[in-house]
């Protein structure tokens, strides 16, 4: 009989892109995985020792969701779903909980199993935690090889190599400054003024308009497709990652830098100065130690990855073992 798996899922579209990349990669023999949508009141804000045990926060339809049959494991995609997650184990406590990053100390032990980037192993040890290397993604060959098929013609007339550009931008309390913006732009235009070939830009809603136009200004003379933030056509992003030959991207993402990671191409990472917190850097250099990426730095142009990052195929076994 196969396990029940409940996916809390939010407005978070980053962490529920890694869930669905967690659950893609599971045994479909053995799991039926049900997403449960989770809408949010204003009480959500409220602090996890407040919230508990409850669906505090939880809009009315969302209530109407959280109901039995109760599943046999529930994976928990941010701090906000884990009173969500432990509502249902006071309620069903043979169900096994699940947590995608750190849940925060208000009922840790509930949970089965804590997945944790390494790069947040400065927190207090706990027996549920289990460590991978990045972010989990929906970075697949299957992927890959569709997004290619799909967006091949739209970038052919453009001379190769392809470097797919991916800009991040601020991070909390920290902005991307007008000294990172100039280090980066230069160094891409470095980087292809030595390799040849064109650009696939794509920027974020934390790129900013002002530091957009610097970085084009300054790539003017490259060859490229852009898809810019709020472009409202399709959005070409895993065509880039199938079709480039190399990638670059800001270090600001672990998302965006684990996906590129994730297709097996050379990827290099700019880093900055004064920017990246230290969880960042952990995660980068790992990056760099294991094989899986370079530093931008036109020296590094010929490297070449020992290994394909896909720390959604590791969580997925973790889940299937508990």
């Amino acid at each position: 009989m196969k396990k029940v798996l409940w996916v809390l899922t939010d407005n978070r579209m980053g962490s529920v892109g890694q869930a669905r990349g967690i659950t893609a990669q599971l045994n479909a023999a053995h799991f039926e995985v049900l997403e449960k949508k989770i809408e949010y009141t204003k009480l959500s804000g409220l602090p996890n020792f407040i919230r508990q045990k409850t669906l505090i926060g939880l809009s009315s339809n969302s209530k109407k969701e959280i109901v039995s049959p109760w599943p046999d494991m529930v994976l928990s995609i941010s701090r906000r779903t884990v009173p969500v997650a432990r509502y249902i184990k006071k309620n069903s406590p043979s169900t096994k909980l699940i947590q995608l990053m750190y849940p925060g100390e208000t009922g840790l032990d509930d949970f089965s199993l804590v997945i944790l980037p390494e790069h947040d192993k400065d927190k207090p040890y706990h027996k549920s935690f289990r460590y991978i290397i990045g972010a989990p993604h929906r970075v697949t060959d299957k992927v890959l090889k569709e997004a290619a098929l799909k967006w091949k013609k739209a970038f052919e007339k453009l001379p190769k190599p392809w470097t797919a550009l991916i800009v991040g931008g601020s991070v909390k309390g920290r902005p991307f400054s007008l000294e990172n913006i100039d280090e980066f732009a230069k160094k891409v235009a470095a980087f292809k003024k030595s390799t040849g070939g064109s650009l696939l830009i794509t920027t974020s809603r934390r790129t900013g308009s002002d530091a957009e136009q610097i970085i084009l200004d300054a790539l003017k003379d490259v060859p490229s497709y852009n898809y810019l933030w709020g472009d409202t056509s399709e959005n070409p992003y895993l065509g880039f990652l199938a079709l480039a030959d190399n990638i670059i991207a800001t270090g600001d993402s672990v998302s965006m830098v684990s996906e590129a990671c994730g297709t097996g191409k050379p990827v290099f990472v700019f880093e900055g100065k004064s920017w990246l917190s230290k969880k960042h850097y952990r995660f980068i250099h790992a990056l760099y130690e294991n094989g899986y990426a370079a530093p931008l730095d036109v020296r590094y142009k010929n490297f070449q990855p020992t290994n394909t990052l896909n720390a959604a195929i590791d969580a997925a076994r973790e889940i299937e073992r508990l």
